[in-house]
Parts: C-alpha cells; structure tokens; sequence
C-alpha cells in the first residue's frame, strides 16, 4: 500500500483530510517525524490559520528544510498551498520558497466580501495530471483571506474580486488553494490523481 504522509501542521482541517483520503481507500499517517515524511511516497501539506503561525510550527518541528528537499510528490492545501510560495503578506513572513511568488491579501470590494467563503468555479490554466478528469468551469470550496499570484505555475484560476491561482504545480510540487476535502466528487478527484499520478 502507498505510502501517504499528512504533515500535522496544526491546521483544523487536517481531520477531514485523513477523512476524505480514508474515503479513497488510502490510510495517511499524520505526522510532524521527519523520517516518516521523507519516507513516504506521497506527502500533503494541509493548513488552515494563519501563515506565520504555520511557518513557526514548521520550524519548531525542524520540517522546513525537510519539506524542502523532498523528491517525492507534495500537495499544499489551502494555506498549506500559500506556504509553498517564497512570502506571505499575512504576517510578513518567508515560507518555504519552493513556487516564487508573494501571496497578498485579497481586496474585496463592494459585493465582494474578505474572506473568500464558498463555491467558486476553476478555469484550467494548463494541463496536469493532478486536473486529469476536472471539466472547465467545475467548482470547488474555499475559505480563504489571502491569495497567491497568477503566475507560470498556475494550472488553474479562479476569481473573487480578482483572479487568484486556484491550483498550483511545478516539478514534484502542487497546490490546491481550495479544500479538496470538502468539494465533493471534483476534490475527490483531484486528491486521487495525486495519489496515482506518475511524474517523469
């Protein structure tokens, strides 16, 4: 059976990622032990909160350089994709630097309420066998307040406001700024391509 290591990086989503692979017939360890996380074949990055709290958490558990040189396929969720990009203006703080790019801070405007909370359609950037099987136009669930940069990286977008990277991939690298736990058969799908996808 794949080995599949969720960072236990104090988000309160992390239950119902386990939940949502649990569904998929794949039993993830959560795990801050270093070891555990190189050693495994598929890693996953999951986060809700704040970014410089997360980043803090990563440092006292020594996981920042480890997240960084890891070979294996990773996915960032939510937060945890944020922290994939060299800064975040939420608390100003570095991440871990490995898609170049600042996050900021969503504008809003009127109609357009901070944070970002609810069913938002995706718009295909470029093709990726993480979106292998996700129509044009399928929507997703987010909650969020900060957003990365549409940038070479962005496999898909989608816009509240403003257009934002929806999902993210460079290398062995990805991202989901939704929950792909909690947007049914689209999320579902999206976690079991990461699960299966082979990169060259």
């Amino acid at each position: 059976m794949m080995r599949v290591a969720v960072i236990d990086s104090g988000g309160a989503n992390i239950g119902s990622v386990i939940y949502a692979l649990e569904r998929l017939g794949i039993d993830a360890a959560l795990t801050a032990d270093a070891s555990e996380i190189r050693q495994a074949e598929r890693v996953i990055l999951p986060g809700v909160g704040a970014a410089a709290t997360a980043m803090a958490r990563l440092q006292e558990h020594g996981l920042v350089e480890v997240i960084r040189s890891l070979q294996q396929p990773m996915l960032g969720i939510c937060l945890g994709m944020q922290l994939l990009f060299d800064h975040s203006d939420e608390g100003d703080v570095a991440c871990l630097g490995l898609l170049p790019g600042r996050v900021r801070k969503l504008q809003g405007g009127p109609g357009i309420r901070v944070p970002h909370m609810g069913w938002n359609a995706l718009r295909k950037q470029q093709e990726s066998p993480l979106l292998a099987g996700v129509a044009e136009g399928a929507y997703a669930y987010f909650v969020h307040s900060f957003a990365a940069p549409v940038t070479v990286d962005a496999l898909a977008t989608s816009e509240h406001g403003e257009r934002f990277a929806a999902v993210v991939g460079r290398g062995r690298c990805f991202g989901a700024q939704f929950h792909p736990e909690r947007s049914a058969s689209v999320g579902a799908r999206i976690l079991r391509n990461f699960i299966g996808m082979e990169l060259a």
